[in-house]
């Protein structure tokens, strides 16, 4: 049980192990240095509050989407070193944010675009306003360079859990396609869509395909994997927020397998080919000399107790209360977004409901008064 919980914070980790392997192969006079700390220095010195450090982990779709920069991912994950625990909060990439008046999947974006390194600051940032709690660490995995690394491994075995069926999965780079309707006839059509009355995929069916995957043990490759953790649109109950988390659980777990396996981490040119890839596909404000820490982190936490969270509009099917509403669009220029149940400004609810997640077990949200 501990190694399936342990699945999103290995993947961190993993992530990082390659990077030093792939650096210190290619640069080997670096190597005894780093090796010597970590085999002698057994303190963890990295930036903490009251035991806990605070990673942000964000997933981008990059090159040949519809807005590269844009996270699809965002997750906040709390380590607190003295209870042995991991709490992991997903917050969904409609949640509006007043400060930038737009959606938080939008910030790292228009961070970017205003100063390199600046859509990390500003991602931390806002997270930490609304969820009320210091982010020490940020790491953007660019998608693009996740499935050239699940081909690289030779695929991901996955457990699907459910048969399902996505009928409106996008295709990169036919975003804007018109699909054979005239031009002065979109602005009526985007603000059907906008209202909620009818669906991007009602109008223009040539920019999604159909994607289906069936219960059972599957492997994959890397488009496949990307297409599981992706998929918003599922019929049934895998098209819910909680089920494409757990998706996205499954394949970090599957994918942390494969990096930690001796076929990859006994084999330098793949180890190196592996570091190449992700180099260039992650950005992070993690210093080369804390990755030894991190390394150092994962042994101390390698028995830790994961939570999980996820900020939604809940489940009435299962009486199951949430902390978010859909607002009408026309009060947002149009957009479909999700803001606290208590107002676009108030993240009161949200962050007591962290605390206890952190802090506690079985935390529930009550109903609205």
């Amino acid at each position: 049980m501990a190694k399936k919980r342990n699945r999103k914070i290995y993947l961190i980790v993993g992530l990082i192990v390659v990077l030093i392997l792939g650096k210190f192969l290619i640069s080997s006079a670096s190597f005894f240095p780093f090796f010597f700390q970590l085999l002698f220095n057994k303190n963890i010195e990295l930036k903490h509050k009251d035991d806990e450090i605070n990673i942000l982990l964000l997933g981008i779709g990059g090159e040949n989407h519809d807005g590269p920069k844009l996270t699809d991912t965002i997750i906040f994950s709390s380590i607190n070193t003295k209870t042995n625990k991991i709490t992991m909060v997903s917050i969904p990439r409609d949640f509006y944010v007043p400060d930038i008046k737009s959606k938080i999947n939008t910030a790292y974006s228009e961070g970017e675009e205003k100063r390199k390194g600046a859509g990390l600051v500003l991602s931390k940032a806002i997270v930490e306003k609304i969820l009320g709690k210091n982010v020490d660490y940020g790491v953007v995995i660019d998608f693009n360079g996740f499935v050239r690394a699940v081909d690289l491994l030779g695929g991901i075995d996955v457990d699907v859990k459910n048969t399902f069926d996505d009928y409106a999965y996008p295709i990169a780079g036919k975003e804007n396609d018109l699909c054979g309707i005239e031009e002065e006839g979109v602005a009526t059509l985007s603000a059907q869509i906008a209202t909620g009355s009818a669906t991007e995929a009602d109008f223009f069916p040539c920019r999604f395909q159909h994607i289906h995957f069936d219960k059972g043990l599957e492997h994959m490759d890397g488009e496949a994997a990307l297409e599981f953790v992706r998929s918003r649109h599922a019929l049934g109950s895998e098209g819910s927020d909680f089920a494409r988390s757990a998706r996205q659980g499954k394949v970090i777990n599957a994918f942390k397998d494969k990096i930690f396996s001796l076929e990859v981490l006994t084999n330098p040119g793949k180890v190196i080919n592996l570091y190449s890839i992700l180099k260039g596909s992650i950005d992070t404000d993690i210093k080369d000399t804390e990755f030894d820490d991190f390394i150092r982190l994962l042994s101390k936490m390698k028995d830790a107790k994961i939570q999980s969270a996820v900020l939604d509009t809940g489940d009435s099917g299962n009486s199951r209360e949430g902390l978010l509403i859909n607002p009408f669009p026309e009060d947002f220029g149009g957009a479909w977004v999700l803001i606290p149940r208590r107002g676009a400004s108030d993240f009161s609810e949200i962050q007591s409901y962290v605390d206890c997640v952190i802090t506690k077990e079985n935390c529930s949200v009550s109903k609205p008064l």
